[in-house]
């Protein structure tokens, strides 16, 4: 299963995912990190981008902070 090095931005205006020029992913989520709302939203917005199930996406490390592995599926 690939891996993306997801930074995330909570309470955005807007929710997107981009791709950096490094090769990291910005996930920009209007969540607020409480609760694991934010994580909730950055799992679904991969899943949307990757047009893949939300249950076969899984945050490996990082779910208390901003940078994130967050893993696919193939």
């Amino acid at each position: 299963m690939p891996t993306l090095l997801v930074k995330a931005k909570p309470n955005a205006r807007l929710s997107s995912l981009t791709r950096q020029d490094d090769g990291t992913w910005l996930a920009q989520l209007k969540s607020a990190p409480v609760d694991g709302k934010a994580n909730a939203e950055l799992i679904g917005l991969v899943a949307r981008h990757f047009g893949c199930a939300k249950s076969s996406v899984s945050i490996r490390t990082g779910a208390g902070s901003k940078l994130k592995r967050v893993e696919i599926p193939d």
